[in-house]
Parts: C-alpha cells; structure tokens; sequence
C-alpha cells in the first residue's frame, strides 16, 4: 500500500501517494482534468521495480486543499509541481502526465528542462482539438453534484469516459470511489472543488498557452501515447511534435479514445521499452 502524504506549495496542503522504492529514480505520475493520484494505481505495480513513484492530487482535486478559484490555471500547477519537488528534494525526475497532467509536465519539462529525465504524455500534445475540448467542458462543466451510491457514479464515468467504459464493474468502483467523498445526507459528492468546472473569464484566463513553446524548449526524450480515436490528440499535432522534437516516439493504441489506461498491451510494452522497465 502507498503512504498517504502531504505538502505545502504555494500555501496550499498538497497530497501526493509515495510508492516507495527507495534509492531508486524518481518517478512522478500527474492525472488528467477531474482525476486523483489513484488513477494510476493499477499502474504503478509496472513501475515501482525501476522508480520511486508518486502520484500526485493537483490542487482542488483528490485530497489536496482547494485553492483560490481563480487559480485553477496550468501556470499554478505547474508552479505547484516545481515547489513539491523542491520541497522532497528532487533534482531530477521522469514526469508521466495524462491529458491535464500532460500539460503539466510538458510545461514543466520545457520550464525546467535539465531536471527531467524522461518525460510521457497520455494521449496530449501542444494542441488540443476543439472537438474533444467541447465534448469535455460539455460533460465536465454539467455533471451532477451529487450521487445516491457508487453504482451512480460508476454509471457516470462509463457514459463518459469511453476507455472506462470498457473495464469490469468491480475495477471501475475501486478506481472511482477515491473521486467521491460523504456527502453528509446518505449520499456521495465529488472531492473535486465545484469552482474548477467554472471557466474562468478574463485577465490570465483569457490569455491563451501556447504550448508549443515550452514543448520546443524540453530537451528529455518523449513518449507519446494516443489513443487511435482520440478526439484530443490529432494525428496532425502528434505528427509536429515528432516534426519539432527527435527525441519524440508515438505509440498509438488501437481502438481507444481519450484517454487509454495505460495498461492496454501497446501502452504498456511501449512503457517498459522508453522506461527500460
């Protein structure tokens, strides 16, 4: 079982689930828009003989504190991400982030780029195509607040979350049930800060990343993951980030849309080749 802890960055109580395996690289795992640190726990037993993994709750999600709801902007969690490995000491570490995290990592990659070692992007590039951006923010921004059991959530994430969908009633409540919390009336709620499925409008918000540029600046060899129907990662933008960066590889994983598991024999063998698993 991992340890569960915390961290303050940016005044913020941030928890983060410590795999163990001491005196091994550092490994650090970083979910997607609405997931938690234990979206990668079925993948962490891949992992862990190699690396020192964590797993990390982003602000606001998870069991890390909310933040203020203006802040929920990839500058602050990328800032958050840098102060937590200061703060743990670690100079040098391989970043796998899923969509959001994704973004997260490349940012930080391109930030701070003598200090990753190597760096996976789940089904994310520089771009993000309208159409999935859409059918997230229309599902994200109306989800309900509230669930009478955890069948009603795992009915949630299966209509959803196409690769989710997929997975065993038994495998998906275990993964789900850290998304929710008592909701003190019989009830579930989700941990999740209701702030962060309000867009945020004006000053920074409105300022748009352009993500090719710290994407340009990474210098760690890259795994790209992509699902082959994802509708967030295009094969055109997969095609430039091998066009820009020759350290980039793309693995696609057939049949799968945003975003696969990982776990999928593709993901999984292109996995233990790029980490030497």
């Amino acid at each position: 079982m991992p340890a569960s802890k915390f961290i303050t960055a940016n005044n913020l109580k941030l928890h983060y689930l410590d795999h163990g395996a001491e005196n091994q690289p550092w490994l650090v795992c970083i979910h997607g828009l609405s997931g938690n640190a234990h979206n990668f726990d079925r993948l962490v037993p891949h992992l862990i003989g190699k690396y020192h993994v964590l797993s990390v709750d982003v602000r606001g999600r998870g069991d890390s504190e909310w933040g203020p709801p203006t802040e929920y902007l990839p500058q602050h969690y990328v800032s958050d991400l840098a102060q937590t490995l200061d703060g743990l000491g670690i100079q040098r570490v391989t970043l796998i982030g899923t969509s959001m995290g994704g973004i997260i990592s490349m940012m930080y990659a391109g930030g701070w780029p003598d200090r990753v070692e190597r760096l996976v992007l789940n089904d994310i590039g520089p771009e993000v195509d309208q159409a999935g951006a859409t059918r997230i923010q229309g599902y994200f921004g109306e989800a309900p607040s509230r669930f009478n059991n955890l069948g009603e959530v795992a009915d949630y994430y299966r209509k959803n979350y196409p690769p989710m969908a997929k997975m065993t009633e038994d495998d998906l409540r275990e993964q789900v049930k850290w998304s929710v919390k008592d909701s003190g009336d019989g009830g579930l709620a989700w941990k999740l800060d209701p702030a962060i499925r309000r867009p945020i409008r004006g000053g920074t918000a409105q300022q748009r990343l352009d993500l090719w540029v710290p994407f340009a600046r990474i210098i760690a060899p890259i795994l790209v993951i992509r699902g082959a129907v994802s509708d967030i990662l295009s094969p055109r933008t997969a095609t430039q980030m091998r066009t820009m960066h020759e350290g980039v590889a793309v693995v696609e994983v057939p049949g799968v849309a945003h975003a696969p598991s990982l776990l999928e024999p593709e993901a999984l063998g292109a996995l233990r080749a790029f980490l030497n698993l």
